[in-house]
């Protein structure tokens, strides 16, 4: 089945969204989530600082091998209650062919903070 085409945004509409690279410098299970997932501490260096998110990625990552791990996130959203938890920051991933979450990470260490461009 064809894909739907999404809908043509400007350039301006994609420097609106402040996407960083941090370090995940604690994680550890959520069981209060609805869906599994992982509490993330995220270290974005600099003025940011460290962001807490929650991440539907048990199927790939297990807590442990998380910590020291670059991730993206949307760090300009609004913070989000998830049960128990504010959300600060939105984890960036991609499905993998069953659906499952694969974190979006540069393939070399940057600086806590870097913004995508």
């Amino acid at each position: 089945m064809p894909q739907a085409t999404p809908d043509t945004v400007s350039i301006e509409d994609f420097l609106k969204l402040d996407i960083r690279i941090g370090t995940v410098v604690r994680a550890e299970p959520f069981p209060q989530a609805r869906k599994p997932a992982i509490r993330l501490w995220i270290d974005f260096g600099g003025e940011l600082g460290e962001k807490k998110s929650s991440a539907q990625i048990t199927a790939h990552y297990s807590p442990a091998a998380l910590v020291g791990k670059q991730v993206l996130a949307v760090v300009n959203f609004p913070p989000r209650q998830i049960g128990p938890m504010l959300s600060e920051v939105l984890t960036l991933g991609v499905s993998d062919g069953k659906g499952e979450i694969v974190l979006m990470a540069p393939d070399q260490s940057v600086p806590n903070g870097s913004r995508l461009h």
